[in-house]
């Protein structure tokens, strides 16, 4: 008699369009871990926008074969290891998914250059939101920028996940934060967060609100998550010698890939861009892609480093994850929804 394989819960799609029309709930096989990758018993899920693209069919460097989970991020315990990986058998874990997908499930493959440990004193919801946002705003403001005590940093989309710890961050280093957020309850949490100022984009000019506050003189630091809506309002709002952080591009994926930048006007600004992606590879993984594409990736030594300083300042009570809302496994497709028509705020979870 053959024995059935043990299944799971996934969310899958087998075709784009709106999350709440496509994604369905389904039992499906658990994955086997390859070698050198790990299966993570998920316990958190992250919710991120590059899911949304997963599901709607948006700019992706790569795009899966259907049906497959989104879900680019968890937090849970390495149940099972490949070959080469076993060091990491039972430690509980934040991890980026193969491929950023696959994390839409009760449990997902993940390989162990994206994983980092966190002490599983610290609970849920809060270990689920220490990875991405966090580790993106330090790459960008610590490590790019070489944010200052007493500087000045103007925080796009500063309510959502990432700005969400931007602010923190940038509060923690001494900085004085501008933040820009699209609601009015959307800037009373930049304030909670530690926002010196929080101005509505939709109502208000942030570029004069940031000459007033700096005399004229504009920002130390533009945080940028947002793109091609506020690229140019922000180069007239960045002092000399300046740091723009270009993060993302939210507003505009397509310009992702498109040529988008004029070099006068950068010139003109005299300000040094800073680019960051969040992509962690080992030493032999960096050459390859290095040699073959000409990209620098992170190396992941600093992905450790920046993974205890982050646990260190939440253990300290320096920072808090900025959890906005916690749901259930099956609120998913809905929750999806609500993150794509700009209804959250800070990290939401889905617990399984």
């Amino acid at each position: 008699m053959i024995k059935a394989s043990p299944q799971m819960r996934a969310w899958r799609l087998h075709e784009y369009g709106q999350p709440v029309d496509v994604l369905k709930l389904e039992h499906i096989d658990i994955p086997e871990p390859g070698d050198g990758e790990l299966r993570v018993k998920v316990l958190g899920i992250p919710f991120n926008l590059n899911d949304l693209e997963r599901v709607t069919g948006g700019n992706m460097m790569v795009r899966p074969e259907f049906p497959y989970s989104p879900g680019m991020e968890v937090m849970g315990q390495v149940e099972k290891c490949g070959k080469g990986c076993e060091s990491w058998q039972g430690k509980h874990v934040v991890a980026m998914t193969a491929g950023a997908h696959g994390g839409y499930a009760e449990y997902a493959i993940c390989p162990p250059v994206s994983a980092f440990e966190v002490p599983k004193e610290i609970p849920l919801p809060d270990a689920a939101a220490l990875y991405f946002p966090y580790h993106l705003a330090w790459l960008g403001l610590i490590e790019r920028a070489k944010l200052k005590a007493g500087e000045t940093v103007l925080i796009h989309a500063a309510a959502g996940s990432v700005g969400s710890a931007a602010i923190q961050l940038a509060v923690n280093a001494g900085a004085r934060v501008i933040a820009t957020a699209g609601a009015d309850e959307k800037l009373d949490w930049c304030r909670k967060l530690g926002a010196d100022i929080a101005v509505n984009y939709n109502s208000d000019d942030f570029v004069a609100a940031v000459k007033e506050v700096t005399g004229k003189k504009g920002v130390d630091i533009v945080f940028d998550t947002v793109g091609e809506a506020v690229m140019e309002k922000s180069l007239g709002a960045i002092a000399y010698n300046g740091r723009y952080i270009m993060m993302g591009f939210s507003s505009n994926k397509t310009v992702a890939d498109e040529k988008f930048l004029v070099p006068r006007r950068l010139a003109l600004s005299n300000i040094s861009l800073c680019a960051v992606m969040l992509a962690y590879a080992d030493e032999a993984m960096s050459d390859f892609l290095k040699e073959g594409m000409g990209w620098n990736f992170v190396p992941v030594a600093l992905g450790e480093k920046i993974n205890k300083d982050i646990i260190s300042l939440v253990q300290q009570g320096k920072i808090k994850p900025a959890i906005g809302q916690v749901v259930n496994f099956e609120d998913i497709p809905q929750t999806l929804q609500d993150l794509a028509d700009k209804k959250t705020v800070g990290k939401v979870i889905a617990i399984p």
